[in-house]
This record gives C-alpha cells, structure tokens and sequence, in this order.
C-alpha cells in the first residue's frame, strides 16, 4: 500500500490529531473552546484553524503543495498566529506536528501495512518544503502587522500635534 493512500483512509483521524496537537498550544479553558465548539461564528479561529489543516492535508496527500490553494490555507493559518504574537518557531512548529503523527503515532500501523521508508522520507519531506514556506508567509503576515501599527502611531501622532496646533495643516 502507498503512504498517501494509508494516510487518506485516516484523513479524519489525522487531522483530528493534528488539530488537538495545535488548540493544546492554547491555554486549557481556550484550547477546550476551540476543540469543543464547531460552529465557524461562534468559534472563527477554530474553525479557521481546522479548515486550513484540512487543506494543506489534502494537498500534502495530492503531491501539489506549491498550489494557490496551499498558500491560502497557509496564509489563514499563519494569519491567526501572527495576529496572536506566536513566536515564529510556535507558529510554524504546528505543520511539522504532522509528521510526528505519521512517524510516531501511525508507526506500528504504517509498518503493518508495508510502506517503505522511502515513501515516508519522501512525505516528510514535503511536510519540511511546507513549514519553510509557511515561515515565509508568516514573516509577511509579521511585517504586515508591524507596518499597520506603525502608521497607526504615526496617524494618532499627526491628529494630536494637530489638535494642539503644532502642526500646520497641509
């Protein structure tokens, strides 16, 4: 049996897993919300969180990574963990999860079902092509951030200096 069909008939289960691994970064209370709560308006970031997952599941499984649907998962994950001041490491730690499920957690059964090493050397590696790429994104995300609080500073500075009239109008 390939690896990519093995991890499709346990895509459910995977990425269940996957996404306990990343709401147990969150404090407990929060993490049980966002585990707990389906509903994509009650519960946005979960819901986000679980969409994007199952996405970049798909394309991991589909051998097309580098698709534009795979930079928009990403981006919406990434965006969430950006927003929430993640370090780098935290944010992009959560792709690599993945292949602790598969080499950890799926061991005993990948072997039962005769898959080579080879395939999961090949897997894992595209799961590593897929945390580089997620560190770009949410670098951008990061500068994005910085650039909107800085003009924020700059804007509430001018309307200040202006209200006291320090600044001449323009």
């Amino acid at each position: 049996m390939k690896l990519d069909v093995f991890l499709a008939e346990r895509k459910i289960a995977v990425i269940n897993r996957w996404f306990q691994l990343l709401t147990a970064e969150y404090p407990p209370e929060t993490a049980r919300f966002l585990q707990r709560e389906k509903d994509r308006f009650v519960n946005p970031v979960g819901h986000t969180i679980f969409q994007a997952i199952t996405g970049l599941f798909e394309a991991l499984l589909s051998d097309k990574e580098e698709t534009a649907k795979t930079a928009t998962c990403l981006d919406d994950f990434l965006r969430i963990k950006a927003i929430q001041d993640f370090l780098p490491s935290q944010a992009v730690g959560g792709i690599l999860y993945l292949k602790k499920i598969v080499e950890d957690e799926l061991a005993g059964e990948i072997q039962a079902a005769h898959i080579s090493p080879e395939e999961i050397r090949v897997f894992a590696g595209r799961v590593d092509r897929l945390a580089l790429q997620a560190f770009d994104i949410y670098l951008a995300c990061r500068e994005k951030l910085y650039e909107i609080r800085v003009n924020e500073v700059k804007n509430r500075t001018a309307r200040l200096l202006q209200k006291a009239n320090l600044l001449e109008k323009v």
